[in-house]
């Protein structure tokens, strides 16, 4: 299909872009790797007036040590955060996500900032960043603020920032080079997934983490405190629907992405 009629502006800056969006207001959308929006513009699910792109904005592309965590520019593109020899030392965890993030051409094109702020409960990454306890960065017209990862994602395609906010920075702890697992389980190798299931330890403790189980990317609970109570994994992966909301569609039952889940939380727990 063809999305309706829009004007394209590229932004120079950053700040240019927060002056555009606010200008704009609800008739913008911003576009980084258009992997997320596009499509939703082709279906005619996404009509803005103006289109503002960020893509070029490379001083918001980069990797960088924070000290206690692993700062990542929010037009960081998954094919760079797949291959990143600091995050393979320092959170491995996300590289191995990011690697299984669609295609090759969804991975250079596709950003790590325009998944979050899509906030589509199927994407792999935000699951891997509520895990981790991620921090974001959003930059407005009001100055800039940090949202907790429990905080970021609030509805099915709805995240906690503002209309006139960019996102301009994702700030991972550091999880180490191993301890994590993701399973993920789709028709195809590149399609979103039916379910999947991040297992990561972060400050010596268990975190897990569910994709599509829900409106949001949601923290599995019910299993980390099983865990720390002593349970085994596959105890405590019974547990991994407990609190959930999934949908129901083509691709699967309720009761279809119940079982899912605590299969394959089962599995990235005993390979983490």
């Amino acid at each position: 299909m063809i999305p309706a009629a829009f004007d394209y502006v590229l932004a120079g800056s950053a700040d240019e872009a927060i002056a555009l969006v606010a200008e704009h207001g609800d008739d913008a959308k911003l576009l980084a790797g258009g992997m997320s929006l596009l499509p939703l513009m082709k279906l005619r699910l996404a009509t803005p007036s103006v289109l503002i792109d960020v893509g070029r904005l490379h001083d918001l592309s980069y990797v960088r040590d924070g000290g206690d965590h692993v700062a990542i520019g929010a037009l960081t593109r998954h094919r760079d955060i797949e291959t990143n020899e600091l995050l393979a030392k320092e959170c491995g965890v996300l590289r191995a996500v990011a690697a299984q993030v669609g295609d090759n051409q969804v991975r250079h094109r596709g950003t790590i900032g325009g998944s979050v702020a899509h906030g589509d409960p199927a994407s792999d990454l935000p699951a891997a960043l509520v895990a981790l306890d991620a921090t974001f960065v959003a930059r407005g017209a009001s100055g800039e603020r940090t949202i907790a990862a429990s905080d970021f994602f609030v509805g099915f395609l709805e995240t906690a920032l503002g209309g006139d906010e960019l996102l301009t920075e994702i700030r991972v702890p550091k999880a180490g080079a191993n301890g994590f697992n993701y399973q993920k389980f789709n028709r195809r190798a590149q399609d979103w997934a039916i379910v999947g299931a991040v297992a990561a330890t972060v400050g010596g403790a268990k975190r897990v983490a569910l994709v599509n189980m829900g409106s949001t990317p949601i923290r599995a609970t019910a299993v980390e405190a099983a865990l720390a109570s002593g349970a085994s994994f596959a105890d405590a992966a019974g547990h991994a629907a407990e609190g959930t909301e999934p949908p129901t569609d083509l691709n699967a039952s309720v009761e279809y992405r119940e079982h899912l889940a605590r299969v394959l939380v089962r599995r990235a727990l005993e390979g983490s």
